[in-house]
């Protein structure tokens, strides 16, 4: 059968793909196009494979929210560099997928991942679909929810820090205020009495170890570690830390000024936690040359 430039036209806007392979798939399949469609999505689920494990800490944060504000997902996304985060597919793929947690509210990832977007494709598919189009691997990383009979508020710093607040009382620019302030400061939880006995036991430990060797009498050690626990509370809790648009001022004073207390917070940075590859491109030149 004859290729003709309107077969290879169809098949582009159903795939997305390009010219060539377009061609060529309808080559394999004589013109068949739901064929030639079934034939790119087996050799793009195979390329997908040969990606996965290359490391994908790039990417962005997205967020939605209900129309009544009363419910917000934030989604990371993740791929392997910055310039594919500014292409339209990715910036298509990470809207369609946080739309669809906030519509279909999924319990966990690997729900939210079983969920079919609007084309039919579930999320995972619908990611090796594009990790095969766009030639980097990237995946659907986590996602928070909250809903709330109170005030949500959140703030996106470059894409890369998203911040989710919840408050009972107050507003949604002072919950955003808030969200600003984790984003800049990053604490560990809301007030002292969230902090894990485990975290302060590691830190009196390390604390008592230096305070030791000041040579000071036991009951002095125990008097410095006390105040240095203290302070490190204060450093790592919302309520205590200097408000970051006004340092004169506590978080805590804030609220409670604005006659609010805060429910919780979560706060996604892309790439947190992934250890990236350091290329060195020398030796990756050497092994190149030594090779040809």
């Amino acid at each position: 059968m004859a290729i003709t430039a309107g077969l290879v036209k169809e098949l582009r806007e159903r795939t997305g793909a390009g010219m060539m392979e377009c061609k060529k798939a309808l080559v394999e399949t004589d013109g068949d196009i739901e064929a030639a469609i079934d034939l790119m999505r087996k050799s793009g689920a195979a390329k997908a494979d040969k990606k996965s494990g290359r490391t994908a800490a790039e990417g962005l944060i997205v967020f939605k929210s209900s129309d009544d504000c009363k419910n917000t997902v934030m989604v990371e996304i993740n791929c392997e560099t910055d310039f594919v985060t500014k292409s339209d597919d990715f910036l298509n793929f990470s809207s369609a997928v946080v739309k669809a947690a906030l519509d279909q509210k999924p319990a966990d990832l690997d729900a939210l991942l079983a969920t079919s977007l609007d084309g039919g494709e579930n999320i995972a598919d619908a990611t090796k679909t594009l990790i095969a189009k766009l030639g980097e691997n990237m995946n659907v990383r986590r996602f928070v929810s909250r809903t709330t009979d109170g005030v949500l508020g959140n703030y996106l710093h470059g894409g890369r820090i998203g911040v989710l607040v919840e408050l009972k009382g107050g507003d949604e620019a002072l919950a955003k205020d808030i969200a600003l302030h984790v984003a800049a400061r990053n604490p560990n939880c809301v007030s002292e009495d969230e902090v894990p006995a485990e975290l302060i036991a590691r830190e009196k430990e390390i604390f008592s170890a230096q305070a030791a060797e000041s040579g000071k009498p036991p009951e002095i050690v125990e008097k410095m570690v006390g105040g240095r626990i203290k302070k490190f509370l204060k450093e790592i809790t919302l309520l205590n830390q200097p408000f970051v648009k006004n340092p004169d001022q506590t978080v805590g004073q804030l609220v409670e000024a604005a006659g609010a207390t805060v429910v919780g917070f979560d706060r996604l940075e892309v790439g947190e936690g992934i250890e990236k590859k350091v290329e060195n491109f020398a030796e990756e030149v050497m092994a190149q040359a030594q090779g040809s």
